[in-house]
């Protein structure tokens, strides 16, 4: 639990000082942005199409937050749930950009998300002469999703204009097994934050961006008929009131 709010404050620190950053930077008055812009721009006029087309490929990892309820079983088991570790995945995206007005774009970017969870389930009423009983899983993911953001851009300086973006991410998983400890629900829904920045070069655009995604729902199916005839399992899923799910993604755009 600690390690949990741990990676909370931090993630939390990190949002904040980048939001400084950049708020600052987008607040930067127009005849400074002219001032940096003398020297030759590589495609000025990028930013005016209406509409245009990308990709992006990209490194993401996937937490789960556990809530427990306390139970403890008729064998005198309480089981606490974590994650102790993370396992980069992968992410491919096409992105459909359409063009607001001067700062703003509306984006949309379907693609695949795959990617792993290892947790390790405690029970922590084990005696103090034995080591604690401890189980394994690994929860592999494939993620079809279709991010929907709004993207605010700062003033552009050169060949580089900063931006931030917000929005949602519904998502589905098409990998779910059955007779594990912990299954999860297959549709979920992310609130997403992140930040950026274009890059403009001779013949495209480049933008390496950070996004947070936190999850809307409860994850976990707390209805496993396929443990009728394995009780000993499903006192794990019992032992959960919910399960939210939370990404980090690391993605660059080409557009």
């Amino acid at each position: 639990m600690r390690s949990n709010v741990y990676r909370s404050m931090k993630q939390t620190r990190i949002i904040l000082i980048f939001s400084i950053i950049l708020f600052f930077g987008l607040l930067e008055s127009p005849l400074s942005a002219q001032r940096f812009n003398d020297r030759l721009q590589n495609r000025p006029y990028a930013d005016l199409r209406p509409w245009h087309l990308g990709f992006s490929v990209g490194m993401h990892t996937q937490d789960l937050s556990f809530t427990h309820n306390g139970l403890v079983t008729e064998g005198g088991r309480s089981w606490f749930m974590e994650q102790p570790s993370f396992a980069p995945g992968f992410c491919v995206n096409a992105l459909i950009d359409l063009r607001l007005n001067g700062f703003l774009n509306l984006r949309v970017s379907q693609g695949l998300y795959f990617g792993s969870r290892d947790i390790r389930f405690i029970d922590v009423n084990s005696s103090d002469n034995d080591d604690p009983l401890i189980y394994r899983q690994n929860i592999k993911s494939t993620y079809i999703v279709a991010p929907v953001d709004l993207k605010f851009s700062g003033q552009r300086y050169r060949n580089c204009r900063p931006y931030l973006t917000g929005g949602i991410m519904p998502a589905f998983d098409l990998t779910r097994k059955r007779n594990d400890y912990l299954r999860l629900n297959a549709a979920d829904c992310y609130l997403t934050a992140g930040f950026g920045f274009d890059f403009y070069l001779p013949y495209f655009k480049l933008n390496p961006e950070v996004k947070f995604c936190f999850g809307l729902t409860d994850i976990i199916d707390h209805k496993r008929q396929d443990l009728a005839d394995d009780p000993e399992k499903y006192e794990i899923t019992r032992s959960l009131r919910k399960a939210r799910s939370n990404m980090f993604v690391l993605t660059f755009y080409f557009e």
